[in-house]
C-alpha cells in the first residue's frame, strides 16, 4: 500500500497539479497579447521569452519521450508548445518589419537549428541510458538559464522601488509550479525534474517577498499622485457649469443690445411685402398742398422712413442669435 502511494498515487497527483498550475503560468501573458491585439501593435514588448519558452517545452517533450512513462511531462509541455506558438504568431502579425525579421531569425536559430543539433547529437551518437542522461542535463542547463529573466525583474523592482513590472499572480504561479514539479520529480526519482525547480521555488518566494515589501510603497506613491491631481484640477459640478453658461450668455446679450449699430428687436425688420405695399400707398395718394406744417410733417415722415430702412439693412443673423441665446438662458436656468 505504501509502495502504491509513493510510486503511483503521489506522482500522478503532483503531475496533475503541475499541469494545472503550469497552464496558469503559460496563460499569464494573455493580457499582454490582448493589449497587443487591441492596439494592433506590439509596442516595446519582446518576443524572445516566448521563443525560448517554446524551445524549452520542445526539449522536455523530447526528454519525456526518450525516458518513457512520463505522460504528465508530455501533456504539460504540449500545452506549452501550443500556447507559446500562438503568442509568437500574434506577435509576428502585429510587429513591425524589423521586429518581425528579428523574431523569425531567433526562432529559426533556436527552435530549428539548435533543436536539430540536439537531435543529431543524441540520436545516432548516444544510445541507451546515456541518451536520457545527456538530454536531462541539457534540459536542466536550459531551464536554469531561463531564470535570468525573473532575476532581472527582481533587480528592476529593487532599483525602481515599484512592483508595476511584476504582477502578483506571475511569481505566485511560478512558485506553485516549482513545488508541484519538484514533488513529481521527487516521487518519480527524476533528478533532472527536481533540480531546476529548486531555484525556481527560491526565486518565486523572493519575488513574493519583494512584492510584499514594495507594494505599499508603490501604492502610497500612486495615491499621493492621484490626490495631487484631484486638488490641482477639481471636477466642476453640473450646477456650476450651468451658472457659468448663463453668465456668459447674459453677457453676450448685453453686449449686443448696447451696440448702437445693431438692433436687437426683431420686430423692426420689415418684410419686403410691407414695404412694397407702403410704396404703392404712397404712389396712390393724391398730391397735397405745400404748407409749412405739411413740409414739417413730410420731413419727419422722410426721417422716419430713412430710420426704418436703416433698421431693415441691419443683419438678421445677429437678431436671430440674440433670440437663440435668450432661449438657451431660459432652458439652462
Amino acid at each position: 500500500m505504501e509502495s502504491l502511494l509513493l510510486h503511483r498515487i503521489l506522482p500522478f497527483a503532483f503531475g496533475i497539479l503541475g499541469n494545472i498550475v503550469s497552464l496558469m503560468v503559460f496563460l499569464s501573458p494573455i493580457l499582454t497579447f490582448y493589449r497587443i491585439y487591441r492596439n494592433k501593435s506590439t509596442g516595446e514588448f519582446q518576443s524572445t521569452p516566448y521563443v525560448f519558452s517554446l524551445f524549452s517545452c520542445s526539449l522536455w517533450i523530447y526528454y519525456a519521450l526518450v525516458k518513457t512513462h512520463s505522460v504528465p511531462l508530455i501533456t504539460n509541455n504540449a500545452f506549452g508548445c501550443l500556447i507559446e506558438a500562438t503568442y509568437i504568431t500574434m506577435y509576428l502579425i502585429y510587429a513591425t518589419k524589423k521586429a518581425r525579421i528579428f523574431t523569425i531569425r531567433v526562432f529559426v536559430l533556436v527552435n530549428v537549428v539548435a533543436f536539430a543539433a540536439i537531435l543529431l547529437l543524441t540520436q545516432p551518437l548516444i544510445t541507451g541510458t546515456k541518451r536520457v542522461t545527456v538530454l536531462g542535463w541539457i534540459c536542466v542547463a536550459f531551464s536554469l538559464s531561463v531564470y535570468a529573466a525573473p532575476l532581472g525583474i527582481m533587480m528592476r523592482v529593487i532599483r525602481t522601488r515599484s512592483v508595476e513590472c511584476m504582477p502578483f499572480n506571475i511569481p505566485l504561479f511560478h512558485m506553485l509550479s516549482a513545488i508541484a514539479w519538484f514533488g513529481y520529480g521527487l516521487f518519480t526519482d527524476d533528478v533532472y525534474v527536481e533540480l531546476p525547480n529548486v531555484p525556481g521555488f527560491v526565486i518565486g518566494v523572493g519575488q513574493m517577498v519583494l512584492y510584499a515589501i514594495y507594494r505599499k510603497k508603490s501604492g502610497a506613491v500612486v495615491d499621493a499622485a492621484e490626490h495631487e491631481v484631484k486638488v490641482a484640477q477639481p471636477t466642476p459640478s453640473p450646477a456650476s457649469v450651468r451658472q457659468h453658461i448663463v453668465r456668459i450668455a447674459e453677457h453676450v446679450v448685453r453686449m449686443v443690445e448696447l451696440d448702437p449699430t445693431l438692433d436687437s428687436e426683431p420686430q423692426v425688420i420689415a418684410g419686403e411685402n410691407d414695404r412694397e405695399k407702403k410704396k404703392k400707398i404712397d404712389v396712390a395718394e393724391p398730391p397735397l398742398i405745400s404748407t409749412p406744417e405739411l413740409d414739417n410733417h413730410d420731413d419727419k415722415k422722410k426721417k422716419a422712413k430713412e430710420e426704418n430702412d436703416m433698421g431693415v439693412k441691419k443683419p438678421r443673423i445677429v437678431v436671430e442669435h440674440i433670440i437663440n441665446i435668450r432661449e438657451l438662458i431660459s432652458v439652462v436656468a
